[in-house]
């Protein structure tokens, strides 16, 4: 029987994401796995809640298995997110198809787009633009408008396409042996902040969890409850300002050298940062001040935390290290015992196992857990040091 694969960040689960959940069991005859990521997000910020609560939502909300997004992909750019999702996906040898939201929801259109920008002629284009200054997401829209057509180009100005036509590319480079199946986003677009009917975006949600104000229509009921839990015993919402002193600490007393190997680091841009950072009082003004053009503030800000986490390129360039399983449930544990037979890298169910690790993958846990310290300090109750060693899969 088929298993369809989702990759996400739920941060945190909405009803969205269940609707999500729900078609991708469409294909599951033997069970939906989800790669998630871990406690730091793609947007370079902190998840609302770490990847212990954000997993018993998947559970409880249609996912069967959900495995780790190691940390060098989940805050790496779309190309590498898309990557490492797609990395994990094919190497646990048993997925069939992924299943992903796109604003048109048109898989074909995405295919083609993705066929566009694989061919020689787009890569000359985005070169030409580059060089005039432009971002590489602005160029390549750019290069696709003019060598191809107006609806191809219009695909990638919705960042959730974006992501799928990602999944796509990601997929035809590493060889992986999927099928795709795009589910049209329902409700509010991308980082909207108006719901519309039940539904509202991630950014929107967040905004509210932070100030305190009620969530309830938006989110399903048993994640609701667990978002309740983690809140009432202070794991919720970690705050990014808690971290940003320890940050500017970082930046202020960083040189060039330390930006050596960072993702996202060319072109001497690491110079402008630093020039930010001198006249900076915050954070929002090293990335104001330094953003260009063809520098965004995405970039900038993944750059930044690359650098304070100790996210090398090398990292990215190696690949998924290992599948670390985050939660279960008994369709899950069923899983993992064909994935014993089929899987392509190592399987860790407990901290313990990593010690088998290549050297390259222990430095990828080794990084994740010293990450995880850090986020920790930003939950309104302290958590210590070590919990990516004791908090324990995560079941129903």
């Amino acid at each position: 029987m088929p298993v369809a694969g989702v990759i996400a960040e739920f941060n945190p689960l909405h009803n969205g994401h269940a609707h999500l959940l729900s078609q991708a069991k469409q294909f599951a005859g033997d069970g939906v796995v989800v790669v998630m990521s871990g406690n730091f997000t793609q947007r370079a910020d902190l998840a609302l809640l770490s990847s212990r609560w954000r997993t018993k939502m998947a559970l409880s909300s249609g996912a069967d298995l959900v495995l780790e997004l190691p940390l060098p992909f989940a805050v790496g750019s779309a190309g590498f997110f898309a990557r490492g999702g797609v990395e994990t996906l094919a190497s646990l040898g048993l997925v069939d198809t992924l299943v992903f939201g796109s604003e048109c929801g048109d898989t074909d259109l995405l295919l083609q787009t993705a066929d566009t920008l694989l061919s020689s002629e787009t890569d000359r284009a985005t070169q030409a633009f580059m060089r005039q200054g432009l971002s590489f997401p602005s160029a390549r829209e750019r290069a696709v408008r003019a060598c191809f057509s107006d609806a191809i180009a219009d695909v990638l100005k919705a960042p959730n396409n974006v992501l799928g036509v990602e999944y796509i590319l990601a997929s035809k480079k590493l060889g992986a042996p999927l099928a795709f199946y795009s589910v049209p986003r329902v409700g509010t677009a991308h980082d909207a902040q108006t719901p519309q009917d039940d539904f509202a975006s991630a950014s929107f949600l967040r905004t509210q969890i932070k100030k305190g104000f009620s969530v309830d229509r938006y989110v399903p009921a048993s994640a609701l409850e667990l978002l309740r839990e983690a809140t009432e015993k202070g794991e919720c919402p970690a705050d990014f300002q808690k971290l940003e002193t320890a940050v500017l600490a970082f930046l202020r007393k960083a040189s060039p050298a330390d930006f050596a190997g960072v993702p996202d680091v060319s072109e001497g841009i690491e110079n402008r940062i630093l020039d930010a950072v001198r006249a900076a009082d915050s954070l929002q003004a090293v990335f104001d001040n330094a953003k260009t053009k063809r520098y965004t503030h995405a970039r900038i800000r993944r750059i930044v935390l690359c650098a304070f986490l100790g996210v090398t390129k090398k990292m990215q360039e190696e690949g998924v290290p290992y599948l670390r399983v985050l939660g279960a449930n008994e369709r899950g544990l069923k899983l993992l015992k064909r994935a014993e037979e089929t899987a392509k890298k190592p399987i860790l169910l407990r901290a313990s196992d990593a010690r088998s690790l290549s050297e390259a993958g222990q430095a990828v846990f080794n990084l994740t857990c010293k990450a995880t310290n850090l986020y920790n300090l930003a939950l309104p109750e302290t958590r210590p040091c070590g919990t990516e060693m004791t908090d324990p899969i995560c079941f129903p």
